[in-house]
């Protein structure tokens, strides 16, 4: 449980703070949202968008979300929410993964015509899948976890090893295409004032459109030492052919030059928003 959650529940909190996750039980979300957050309500969504809006909704007091994998890189849906809603990620969590193939009892391999899991899941297992069934479907599900749902006699799924159950066989090793494998899970909360500190700063920008305009943001970081350590870029939605970056430096919001930083970064670009800052 974080600090804050501490200090609320020492306070005036009486009940055990609510968090929403992707669901349904014994998806990764809720992995990651029982370690994060102990002692916890965990309230299980349907979707990430559900999870946010629970969250913004006031229903719940926190929602975890993955933001970048490893292996498959960001979550593409999960950071389109933290620059949509206003909302504010106050901590991170790196969660291993490991997937493990999950059939019902007496199934063999060479009966398998459809894998069912997440997207994500899929990806990072498509060496596995395309040596031991070239011709089967991959078939997507909301989370890891409800590809248990889909078992058959001709089906199989793609789960995480703390997934053991009475009737499912899972596999003994991780099929993952590399077994070092982590998701990174971002603890959201509804937007409020800024932490006083914090050791990553996560910010989103859209810049001018126009020649060495990224490059005039990046800059900026250059000239204050920050290191830059994630970059990536989505399509702004209904703004064809322009696009916003997902940035992350190294430094901490009470320091001079980290405020400058951002401030110069905010006036340089069209649009800008600090998503999180955590330790």
């Amino acid at each position: 449980m974080t600090d804050d959650m501490q200090t609320e529940n020492a306070g005036q909190r009486t009940t055990p703070p609510k968090v929403s996750c992707l669901g349904p039980e014994g998806s990764y979300s809720e992995l990651a949202a029982k370690k994060m957050c102990e002692g916890a309500e965990i309230v299980l969504c349907h979707s990430f968008v559900d999870a946010v809006r629970r969250l913004v909704g006031g229903k719940v007091d926190y929602a975890v979300l993955p933001v970048e994998n490893s292996l498959n890189g960001g979550i593409q849906e999960c950071l389109d929410l933290l620059e949509e809603y206003d909302i504010f990620a106050s901590r991170e969590f790196p969660l291993p993964v490991d997937h493990r193939l999950a059939t019902l009892e007496g199934v063999s391999f060479d009966r398998i015509e459809r894998v069912y899991s997440h997207e994500q899941a899929l990806g990072q297992c498509l060496g596995f899948l395309t040596e031991n069934f070239p011709n089967a479907q991959y078939i997507h599900t909301n989370s890891t976890a409800e590809s248990l749902e889909k078992l058959s006699a001709t089906s199989a799924g793609i789960v995480g090893a703390h997934l053991a159950r009475e009737g499912i066989v899972l596999s003994d090793e991780n099929i993952a295409d590399n077994k070092a494998n982590f998701t990174r899970f971002l603890l959201v909360e509804r937007k409020g004032a800024l932490p006083e500190s914090s050791v990553m700063v996560f910010f989103s920008a859209v810049c001018a459109d126009k020649p060495g305009s990224l490059l005039g943001l990046l800059k900026i970081f250059l000239r204050h030492g920050l290191n830059l350590t994630r970059i990536e870029s989505r399509p702004v939605k209904k703004e064809f052919g322009q696009y916003r970056f997902f940035i992350e430096f190294a430094g901490d919001l009470s320091a001079e030059w980290v405020q400058k930083a951002l401030a110069e970064a905010r006036a340089y670009c069209v649009q800008f928003k600090i998503l999180g800052a955590y330790h």
